[in-house]
């Protein structure tokens, strides 16, 4: 039996050798928050480019016969000189005019370009008013953009009236030039028209120009242009073959899908 001095004497050592065990870990640091992200200011969508804005100029007009006065006055052809402000036009021997082909034609191209995001603009607003004078149809195009800057392009749209062998279309450009789109401006578009109105089967004249392309100086709408500017003599109304297609719907939506074909491929659409 142990004595109390020895009974003592145990004790303590068994608590020294309690103390002598590894001491507890220390506490896991506690996780670090992460940094809240930083906001970024949204990057702007890019506006929207502005539509191109094509005048179209359907030739003549329906009230031109009566109004002898007005269209025969002498207004500035673009060169130095004068010319009777606007015509009658000509019409098939069966009495379809150039005024009413012209403009149903300029409406069906204006669908088909509206269709594809462009902005038109005609130089008339029926086909019953008189005019406007030549002069004045090259001005709409030259301040047609909202702005007040110039058109895109401009296309006036008639029918011709030759002897009745003649057949088949051409597109005038101003020659000489008198401004810096009459030179491969224009002249582009002229070769887009043609290659354009040659899709839909139509051939080029066999009475005026070449390949399709007829220079001429006397026509002041487009001398007095400053913008891109042709004019599409699709058909001549006094060959009976031709005229048949003219005075036909489905033909007029043919030459519309032609001249529409043309302006889409000069604004690169």
């Amino acid at each position: 039996m142990l004595t109390c001095a020895q009974r003592t004497l145990l004790l303590g050592m068994l608590l020294v050798l309690a103390g002598c065990g590894s001491p507890p870990p220390p506490p896991a640091p506690s996780p670090r928050p992460e940094p809240a992200p930083v906001a970024r200011a949204a990057t702007p969508s890019p506006a929207p480019a502005p539509a191109p804005v094509v005048v179209l100029d359907p030739g003549h007009n329906g009230g031109n016969a009566d109004a002898a006065e007005e269209i025969g006055r002498e207004v500035p052809d673009g060169r130095g000189g004068t010319k009777p402000c606007n015509t009658t036009g000509t019409a098939t021997a069966d009495g379809y005019t150039e005024h009413a082909f012209a403009w149903d034609v300029a409406a069906r191209v204006t669908r088909l370009l509206e269709a594809r995001g462009v902005e038109v603009r005609s130089t008339r607003p029926d086909d019953t008013g008189v005019g406007p004078c030549v002069d004045r149809r090259a001005a709409i195009a030259n301040d047609a953009a909202p702005d007040g800057s110039r058109a895109a392009l401009t296309v006036s749209i008639h029918a011709d009236g030759a002897t009745r062998d003649g057949r088949g279309f051409h597109v005038a450009l101003s020659d000489p030039p008198l401004a810096p789109s009459q030179r491969e401006p224009s002249a582009a578009l002229g070769r887009a028209l043609v290659a354009g109105l040659e899709e839909q089967g139509f051939t080029p004249s066999t009475y005026r120009g070449e390949a399709g392309i007829d220079r001429r100086p006397d026509l002041a709408g487009l001398s007095l242009a400053r913008v891109p500017s042709a004019l599409v003599e699709c058909a001549n109304m006094a060959n009976p073959a031709e005229a048949r297609v003219v005075a036909d719907p489905a033909g007029r939506q043919r030459y519309a899908d032609g001249i529409a074909a043309g302006i889409l491929a000069t604004l690169g659409r």
